[in-house]
């Protein structure tokens, strides 16, 4: 109370009527450090999306369907708590005459016009972010490296990549791309870094010319000159020099993207220079992988299923002999994983919840909110791990001796949408709402839904959640050849229980038909299915996938884990 208190203090003297904080940095990315969470000071939210709107009367913490819960729970006292898209800021404020206040570094045009929509509220930019008024944040140092990814790692090198640029920008009549998504700049010139805790994220912006002249802006000290060498027509820039930079072009035309390019940025290229507001290309691009990359990734999902079905075996083994709890269950999970050297760090945070914490949707065990693993409960764990080279995400719910009927009817849904999705015949012009409504149909059946998309795009090596394609019910973009996605339907029931299935499937192409096929190696939990409730062709999909499950991960079983996959992946 007292941090909402001091922030309070400060609008008299900015002449404001409230102030509205973000989760992201200036980079906006989706894992924001420790030392530039300033909703996390404010609010004790940390879940990755969401914003806070402080007025002088009022608190309110915006978060989405996955958040929900977890934002009751940890931030409630303080803060009102409002779901969106159901209701937005624009909603809150309606009829009342504010100034509201925020940092235009923090901010595209695109994210104040989703929060406070047509509405006409006066909305004022603030150089110096209050929160950092109040903040005493203590910096970490991170003086990790980037590098350049091998050969072997990439589909196209560098200059490839940076000719399409050039020729869009050529089509475009435009002058200038500015890339100011730090994860666009790295696929662009096949680098890596570690400025975030989950993805190998260089924290960078770039500016590229129609004559393939590149200006790279960063933190110079992680650029070693071997990494400098590697590259032709590309200068180092510090990344304290880019508004000077941007400041210098005159008379040009830029093309920006209104969903990552600050106001901040904006404002300043557009005081001397015209601005095309489009998407940037690279997401698009970024988003088909290629033969090798594909070939990567499909190692780094057997790598990853050897872990985590390893891991599931020793749990449904032993937590009814010892005191395992969430967070013990999750640290023993993470050890499997690093038994693998081409393991390099987690790519989530992972989600282990027991009962009826497993019905928070990105719930993360606390030493308060920690639960025992208990007979008759059921258990799920979501997790990922960035590996040399791929990213994974699975999701599997588990059975720890629980009987009740009713959780494996609606877990047999759950199922049965996941098989729909895999399934589902893709044409030339597919997107994801399409395939979001099959995924829903088997639980909408008996009135059940969840409040979160179907599936979501996935990096190289990269984001585990990347755009622009997704299952969704409001995404509206093509599926293509090479496309990753996750396909995890799911139930939650406050304070009983949750259910998700999740899998990432990619889009291969065969004789200029496309299908979806599965990456993720891991066996799905047999003894929460209600068989007679799969028709045949369910029935098919299961014991196909179980095969090539037992196919790719029985190398790597000793004999009683060999004998275990034998039985988890038998037919039904």
């Amino acid at each position: 109370m007292e941090k909402i208190e001091k922030l309070k203090k400060i609008f008299k003297r900015e002449k404001i009527d409230g102030y509205i904080i973000p989760k992201n940095d200036e980079f906006f990315g989706e894992y924001v450090p420790e030392h530039n969470d300033r909703l996390n000071f404010i609010s004790s939210f940390t879940g990755s999306y969401g914003f806070a709107l402080v007025l002088k009367d009022k608190n309110y913490l915006f978060v989405d369907g996955r958040y929900t819960l977890q934002a009751n729970n940890q931030s409630r006292r303080i803060f009102k708590i409002i779901t969106i898209p159901d209701k937005m800021p624009g909603d809150i404020l309606k009829g009342k005459k504010l100034l509201i206040g925020f940092d235009p570094s923090l901010f595209t045009e695109k994210s104040l016009f989703n929060f406070f929509g047509k509405n006409k509220f006066k909305l004022k930019p603030i150089s110096q972010n209050l929160i950092d008024v109040i903040w005493k944040r203590r910096m970490i140092k991170n003086n990790n490296k980037f590098y350049l990814l091998p050969n072997e790692a990439i589909s196209e090198n560098y200059q490839l990549k940076i000719g399409k640029i050039s020729r869009y920008l050529k089509k475009k009549k435009s002058d200038f791309l500015f890339v100011t998504a730090s994860e666009n700049s790295a696929w662009l010139l096949n680098i890596r870094g570690r400025d975030t805790k989950y993805a190998p994220i260089p924290y960078s912006y770039i500016l590229i010319d129609k004559d393939r002249n590149i200006k790279f802006f960063c933190d110079l000290k992680k650029i070693p000159s071997s990494l400098k060498k590697s590259f032709k027509k590309i200068k180092f820039l510090d990344i304290k020099v880019c508004s000077k930079i941007l400041l210098g072009i005159k008379k040009k035309e830029f093309i920006i993207d209104s969903n990552s390019c600050s106001i901040f940025f904006k404002n300043i290229i557009n005081k001397n220079n015209k601005i095309l507001n489009l998407q940037d290309p690279i997401y698009f691009l970024k988003a088909v992988k290629g033969k090798q990359e594909i070939e990567n990734i499909k190692k780094a999902h057997i790598y990853d299923g050897v872990a985590l079905t390893k891991y599931l075996f020793w749990l449904k083994k032993n937590f009814y002999k010892k005191n395992i709890t969430e967070i013990t269950a999750s640290q023993k999970l993470l050890k499997f994983r690093k038994k693998n050297k081409k393991f390099k760090f987690l790519s989530f945070p992972t989600i282990s919840g027991t009962g009826p914490n497993g019905a928070i949707i990105h719930y993360k065990a606390t030493k308060k909110s920690d639960r025992k693993l208990r007979k008759g409960d059921i258990y799920l764990v979501d997790s990922g791990g960035q590996y040399e080279f791929g990213t994974t995400d699975v999701t599997r719910t588990i059975s720890l001796k629980n009987s009740n009927n009713r959780i494996k009817d609606i877990f047999t849904r759950v199922l049965k949408g996941h098989i729909a999705v895999s399934n589902f015949k893709l044409r030339k012009k597919t997107f994801g709402a399409e395939i979001d409504s099959k995924a829903r149909k088997y639980l909408k059946q008996v009135g059940l839904n969840y409040a979160h998309g179907t599936g979501h795009g996935v990096g190289y090596f990269l984001n585990v959640h990347e755009g622009p394609h997704a299952i969704s019910k409001r995404n509206r973009i093509n599926f293509q050849k090479g496309m990753i996605v996750s396909n995890e339907p799911g139930y939650y029931e406050k304070n009983k229980f949750g259910i998700r299935i999740e899998n990432l499937i990619y889009v291969k192409e065969n004789k200029r038909r496309m299908a979806f096929e599965n990456l993720t190696m891991a066996p799905i939990e047999k003894d929460l299915i209600i068989q007679e409730k799969l028709n045949k062709n369910e029935k098919n999909w299961l014991n196909n996938y179980h095969k090539i499950v037992f196919k790719n991960l029985i190398k790597s079983m000793n004999k009683n884990e060999a004998l275990e996959l034998e039985k988890a992946c038998s037919a039904i």
